[in-house]
């Protein structure tokens, strides 16, 4: 992975990991349900940035390395894998 992407996963995740604090506080607090799924919706959105970023550095990096060592069987059927899971 390349290190702007890791660092970029990583200051993703410790905002996501803010907002499920957020929630959980709203939560507790008995705010309006409309907010409080707005923010869930902010997290899913957020968490599937941070998987889009996962599979591009995936494709970019793993998938290529496996077709340069004649390996693409593998890889495709990694990365299909990894989409059936994510999508």
């Amino acid at each position: 992975m390349h290190r702007e992407a890791f660092k970029d996963i990583l200051d993703r995740l410790a905002r996501v990991e803010g907002h499920i604090r957020s929630i959980k506080e709203m939560v507790s607090q008995e705010r309006e349900c409309p907010d409080i799924l707005i923010q869930i919706a902010a997290v899913r959105s957020a968490l599937n940035q941070v998987g889009r970023i996962i599979m591009e550095e995936h494709i970019e990096t793993c998938v290529v390395e496996a077709f340069k060592e004649g390996k693409e069987d593998k890889a495709i059927a990694d990365l299909k894998e990894a989409l059936r899971k994510f999508i």
